[in-house]
Order: structure tokens, then sequence, then C-alpha cells
């Protein structure tokens, strides 16, 4: 352990400022903040194309339902297609394996520069996809490979991004930073949710299904070379750095395996609530409200839109606050609102059918998943040392996304279907709720801030338990 205790003094120290004569101050501090508005910039550009690609394939799933997946009966296809959307999940640990260890070997940006020309060569594949009129079934499976390929590279990137993020910020700041990994993700289903509505209120039904729902798959392939000339002109952390001089005593994969079971359960947990919140009402809403509540869909994209809209903006200011009174009040405070009211939610939905309790629910679970997820990636990526970062945590959120939330549409409109109630969704969205209460629970302190440098010698430290990573 005597090389993981280096590196957690490397991680706990590297935020710590040099002694600097007054006059130089300034030019730090104006320094400091560009590198930290670069390193945003790098990470969110590559969460934007990531998870705009996944916002519009189930934005527009009804119209590729038709197109891909044509049975002779409707729910069949939509079946077929969100089956689809999460056989993408189905990659996501063995990307999260393979990327997770080059990140915490290679280093991040190899690993986040991997990520997103994968993601734009799904994206691509996609966009130029031939239908099933045109190519039978080699369309579906054109489409099912597209995806397996997308699925690969997101399974890297939360966690070479989280830990990018994470490791770049600055002293009692790490909840911000890592906030940004989910404000992002909600920005690029924004732009998804605005393109989808959009597209649908300039354009007739027939050149939607025509060409339409190609347009947003296209310009996401304009991100993929932005963001890698972005990410490849970055910067290593230093806390990354440090740990890699100090040298690996064993693949990351099998430290993180070996020595940080608890911890990868722990974030496993955590993920659970967060992936299912996230895909049912950010995702998967706007299929929910045209099929179900017969609503028009550019007025259920607009209502997504909103939602998402304070998403964005509410996740880095939870992600703040955590920074100051912890991340596991907000963690364990936002899960027990989840599941309290989702299905009160769903009820009121089903009620009352109309844009404006559409717009309501999806505001107000915008805020609970904006104080959840805020303040969940810098909790998840503090379990960890800088050399097992990237693997542990990538291992913990893409194997739960895989379980939990990649399936999520596909459950809700399976239970739909089989029970006739279209309030089911609502007792899956509890279930996630309550697993992760019981994992936040169960971890205890782990889930503490841990962004204080420590005085104690690397020596003294415990073998077994987790304080190489606590910081």
């Amino acid at each position: 352990m005597k090389n993981l205790d280096a590196a957690a003094l490397a991680d706990a120290t590297s935020n710590l400022a040099p002694l600097s004569s007054s006059h130089e101050v300034p030019v730090q501090a104006a320094r400091t903040q560009d590198a930290a508005r670069r390193t945003i910039l790098a990470a969110v550009i590559g969460n934007t194309l990531e998870w705009f690609d996944f916002a519009v394939y189930g934005f527009f799933a009804l119209t590729i339902s038709r197109l891909f997946f044509p049975t002779g009966d409707e729910t069949s296809s939509l079946l077929l297609t969100v089956a689809t959307f999460g056989v993408g999940f189905v990659m996501r640990p063995v990307g999260a394996v393979v990327l997770g260890a080059i990140g915490d070997s290679r280093g991040r940006k190899a690993a986040l520069s991997t990520t997103i020309m994968l993601m734009a060569l799904g994206t691509a594949m996609i966009g130029f996809a031939p239908t099933y009129a045109d190519a039978g079934l080699w369309a579906p499976a054109w489409i099912v490979l597209a995806r397996l390929i997308q699925g690969f590279s997101a399974g890297g990137e939360v966690g070479g991004a989280t830990a990018f993020l994470v490791e770049h910020a600055p002293k009692g700041r790490r909840g911000y930073f890592g906030s940004w990994q989910q404000a992002s993700q909600a920005g690029a289903l924004l732009l998804g949710s605005v393109f989808g509505a959009t597209l649908t209120d300039v354009l007739t039904p027939e050149q939607l299904q025509a060409w339409g729902w190609r347009v947003p798959f296209l310009f996401g392939l304009i991100i993929g070379p932005v963001g890698w000339y972005i990410r490849t002109r970055t910067q290593e952390p230093e806390s990354f750095r440090q740990a890699r001089a100090a040298g690996q005593q064993a693949s990351p994969l099998r430290q993180a395996l070996g020595s940080y079971r608890r911890e990868i359960i722990a974030g496993f947990g955590v993920t659970i609530v967060w992936t299912v919140c996230t895909y049912f009402f950010l995702v998967y809403m706007p299929t929910y409200a045209v099929r179900t509540l017969k609503l028009p869909q550019s007025v259920s994209l607009w209502a997504n839109g909103a939602g998402l809209m304070v998403l964005v903006v509410l996740a880095p200011f939870f992600g703040a606050l955590s920074d100051r009174i912890g991340r596991r009040p907000l963690l364990i405070g936002f899960a027990t609102a989840i599941l309290v009211l989702a299905y009160p939610a769903l009820w009121l939905l089903t009620a009352v059918p109309n844009p404006s309790t559409l717009t309501i629910v999806l505001l107000v679970f915008a805020v609970l998943i904006a104080g959840f997820t805020g303040p969940a990636p810098a909790a998840m990526a503090e379990l960890y040392p800088p050399q097992v970062r990237s693997t542990g945590l990538s291992i913990a959120y893409n194997f739960a996304v895989t379980i939990f939330g990649g399936f999520a549409p596909f459950i809700a409109t399976a239970l739909i279907a089989r029970t006739g109630n279209p309030l089911a969704p609502a007792w899956y969205v509890v279930f996630a709720a309550a697993a992760s209460l019981v994992a936040l629970l169960a971890a205890g302190s782990a889930l503490r801030n841990r962004d204080r440098p420590t005085t104690t010698q690397p020596t003294a430290l415990p073998k077994k338990e987790n304080t190489a990573c606590q910081t």
C-alpha cells in the first residue's frame, strides 16, 4: 500500500497554493480561473456529445421504431426500439473496465480523447443509417452496432470526466467542479429536447420521418472533432501526475476490485436513483406523455426542456452547496423526497393530463434530481485515490446504469403494457430511490466530504481501510 499512501498524500496536497509575493497573486488568480474554465469546458464538451446522442435517440424513439423496427404493431415496434436503446448500455461495463483502466494507467487525456471519437463514430453511423425499407434486416443490425459502439464509449466517459474535473478542482470546490458532470449531461439532454421540439414544430410528420430525425445526429458530428481538439490540449491533473510518478503496484482494475470493493458497492448504490430518474423523467417522459397522456409531441418536448434547464442551472448550485454542508445530507434528503413524491407525481399527470401539469411535474423533479446529482459525482470520486479513481468510479456508475437506467424506458413501457396501469412505472422509481437510500445509509461516513489536507503520515495509514482516498 506504500504507493497508494504516497498518492493519497499527493492528492491531498495538490491544491495547496505555493507561497508567492503579493504582486504575483492577481496574475496567479487569473491563470487559475482560466485553467478552471478550460478544465470545465474540456469535460463539458465531451459529455455534451456523449449524452446528446443518447437524448435524441430517446426523444425520436417513436419515429425510429417505425423506420427501423416495423412489426405491424406500434407497441411491439416501440419495445424493440427502447430495447435497442438499452443495448447500448450492455457495452458500458466493458467500456468502463477498458477505458477506466486507460484513464488510470495512460492518463485522463488519452481516455477522454478516445471516448469522444468513438461516440462521434457511433453518432455518424446512426445519422447515415439506411432504413428497414432500404436495407431490410441490415438496418436494425446497423443501429444495434452503432449503439454498442456508443455504449462502449459512454462507459469510460463518466469516470474519466469526473476524475478529471475533481482532480483539477481548487481546494474546497470539488462538489462544484464535479457537478458539471451532471450539468453537462442535462445540457446535452436539453439541446436534444430543443432540437426535437423545434423539428416537430417546423416540419410536417412526413418530413420528420423522411429526413428530419437525422438532423440532430448529423449536428452531433460537429461536436466530436472540436471536443477532441480541446481535450488533447488540456493538462493532466497534478495529483494524478504525482500518483503515476509514484508507480503502480498492480493494474488499476486489480487494485480497484481488490481493495475498494466496498466503495464500488457504495457508488453502485448511489447511482441507482440517479440513473433511473434521469432516464425516466428526462429521456422517456416525452414518449410517456405522447403515448400515455395523449399530449402533442412538441408540447412534451418543450416541457421536458424546461425541466432540463432547471437541472442545468441547479446542479452546480447544489454541488457548491455540498462543499459547504457535506455531500451525504443532500444525497439522503433528496433521495427521500424522490421516493415520497414519485407516485403522487404520476397520479397527478394521469388525473390531469395537460401541458401545465406536465411542466410542473418535470420542474419539481428537475429540482429533486439536481439536488441529488449535483453532489453525487464528487462524492463518488472521493471514494478512491487517484490511480484507481477512473476505474473504480466507472465500474460503480456503469454497472448500475446498465442494470437499472439503460432499460428504464423499456421497463416503463413493459410495465404499462403488462398491467394496463399508467402509474406502474412510479413503483420502479420508488424502488430505485429506496435502493439508493439503503446504500447511502450503509456507506455511512465513507461518503463525507474529503477535501481537506491530511496531517497523517503516509506510513501510518492502515492498510485495509480506504483512508488512502481521504483528502
